[in-house]
């Protein structure tokens, strides 16, 4: 009997199952849908302006999570975490964006990170286990893609493409339908504003539909016709991306695999709006996660989540024990509870394009801190890319023409507290700072000291500068090269039979077969991969040859030069 999972960004598994879930299969595959820019407007989270009857179907007969917080309020360190399972600080991953320059970008972009040489995405230890994983199609993790990762990373990747339709999958499909970029009224103008090729930019939107008289301003914005269309091109950009998503569970039925399968649908991080993306208040961390279990009831989750659960939750779901330097917690599966629920959870702020900036945050069940250690910047930095939008161009015009209000001139500010301090129950916009307030010096000291005590045991990169952290990973401004793979023969596996021109200091060569090899890089952490002439396969542990074959193996360790490589030939 097959077993399969589906994950629908954001979503991960717990220590006994959660609030009406049954166990998960064992080895089932996985799947994760996510959305981009988008916190939960759905309807299943109450959000009556949006049109979403497949995600809402999806909910109907899943749990839904109400705490679930990204690392950071921007697309690329936030995904950084994903893929590794480890807060961006730690890695060095905090600035935005590292792998391509933009406008005005400054020294020393555009470079890969280089994580700790005990960092691999958690796909790696997926397809040691025997997954097949694909990516459809957005990476952005800021360093290279290795190639040991995916078995396919493409716009056309995809579970059906695996080549044994028994083998378990992890497969993982990115919407860009709900980008800030598309709620642009001109795109190509905008592309050609900043100096990008017209060439990338995409379609105008089609007309709308969701009325803007029905959304809701928050009230950190004026209540203009200009902002009510943003709000509403959102809304319609959902629904396009709700129908996205039921093509996919679509597919999943076509394939007999929809009740077998455990699905996850979350967003990289909250709303592509001036004030929600690139900040840390709860518009730019909180997003939507439902997870499906076939069999289970209904439920809604309000534990707190990160987004550093994802990794180890889906290694659980599979059956993998997660590495300990894993920052997360399995929230479900079978090695769910394997760190305690989460009192707290943290979110950080640097550099975005052009700007450099240090924001860090924390927050448990109903209280966020936020401290500022650039109180003498402005909140709104300028930044090509981020002014293009209609509502930042419309509060930069209000707020020079002195028609803001005392809650819209906030954001608006030329400086900023060291602290700030939300209820965010009772204040959900996080537009009252409590932190200067004598009757909340207790809740300030306590989410205070969390902060430090994480900013210390995360090792957080921040404190070090962007060009002496690089200067760490790229000596002398030049990337570190992989040294090659070594293939070396364990056993001949026949008596008295000797590999033929075997030379033990040199690598390489030819064996006699049926041989048992061994590889092997000197650079620390690198990772393997080989082939026989087909794809690219994770090499994981010694592999025997039966038959006459050429194989070839590089290595690369993360943020290095892929080595170059290694060829030996097995023959009868």
């Amino acid at each position: 009997m097959r077993h399969w999972i589906i994950l629908f960004l954001p979503a991960f598994g717990c220590a006994a199952p959660g609030p009406g879930q049954p166990p998960a299969p064992e080895r089932p595959n996985i799947l994760w849908i996510s959305a981009e820019d988008m916190g939960p407007r759905l309807g299943s989270y109450g959000d009556d302006a949006a049109r979403t009857p497949n995600l809402d179907a999806l909910a109907a007969r899943s749990t839904r999570y109400t705490r679930v917080f990204t690392t950071a309020g921007v697309c690329s360190p936030s995904r950084s975490a994903i893929i590794t399972g480890v807060h961006q600080v730690s890695l060095g991953a905090q600035h935005m964006r590292t792998l391509s320059g933009a406008p005005f970008a400054p020294e020393p972009t555009p470079y890969s990170v280089v994580p700790p040489h005990y960092v691999k995405t958690f796909t790696e230890y997926l397809r040691a286990a025997g997954y097949y994983t694909t990516n459809n199609v957005k990476e952005d993790y800021q360093f290279e893609t290795p190639v040991t990762a995916w078995d396919e990373s493409s716009s056309s990747a995809h579970w059906r493409n695996r080549p044994d339709e028994d083998q378990p999958f992890f497969a993982v499909f990115n919407f860009l339908t709900t980008h800030e970029s598309r709620i642009w009224p001109d795109p190509a103008a905008a592309f050609s504003a900043m100096g990008l090729p017209v060439a990338a930019a995409h379609p105008a939107p089609e007309p709308l539909v969701t009325d803007p008289a029905a959304v809701t301003v928050p009230p950190y914005y004026p209540d203009t016709p200009v902002v009510r269309r943003d709000i509403a091109q959102q809304y319609d950009n959902i629904s396009r991306m709700d129908t996205q998503a039921g093509e996919i569970l679509r597919q999943l039925e076509e394939d007999d695999l929809l009740n077998s399968t455990v699905v996850f649908f979350w967003s990289d991080h909250g709303d592509g709006l001036p004030r929600h993306k690139r900040w840390v208040y709860d518009s730019g961390l909180h997003v939507p996660m439902i997870m499906h279990i076939p069999g289970q009831s209904p439920a809604v989750d309000d534990q707190l989540v990160s987004f550093l659960d994802l990794a180890p939750t889906t290694l659980s779901l599979a059956g993998i024990e997660p590495p300990v330097h894993m920052q997360g917690r399995a929230i479900v599966g079978q090695y769910a509870g394997n760190k305690p629920p989460h009192e707290y959870v943290f979110a950080a702020r640097d550099r975005f394009d052009e700007q450099y900036d240090m924001v860090r945050a924390v927050r448990d069940m109903r209280y966020k801190y936020i401290r500022n250690y650039r109180p003498e910047k402005p909140y709104v930095l300028w930044m090509a890319y981020a002014n293009v939008m209609p509502v930042m161009q419309e509060l930069y015009r209000l707020n020079r023409a002195d028609m803001l209000d005392d809650v819209q001139r906030l954001w608006m500010r030329t400086e900023r507290p060291v602290h700030e301090l939300y209820d965010t129950v009772r204040d959900p916009y996080e537009v009252s700072n409590l932190a200067y307030d004598p009757a909340h010096k207790e809740t300030l000291a306590r989410l205070q000291s969390a902060l430090d005590t994480w900013m210390a045991k995360a090792e957080d990169k921040g404190f070090t500068s962007e060009l002496d952290m690089v200067e760490s990973m790229w000596p002398g401004g030049m990337q570190p090269r992989t040294q090659p793979v070594a293939i070396v023969p364990r056993s001949t596996m026949r008596t008295g039979l000797t590999p033929l021109g075997l030379d033990p200091a040199v690598s390489g060569g030819t064996f006699a077969a049926p041989v048992e090899l061994e590889m092997y890089s000197p650079t620390q952490g690198a990772s393997i991969t080989y082939s026989t002439g087909g794809p690219w396969l994770l090499y994981h542990e010694p592999i025997t040859v039966s038959s006459t074959v050429t194989i070839e193996a590089k290595a690369v360790r993360y943020g290095y030069v892929e080595s170059d490589v290694t060829t030996v030939t097995i023959s009868l």
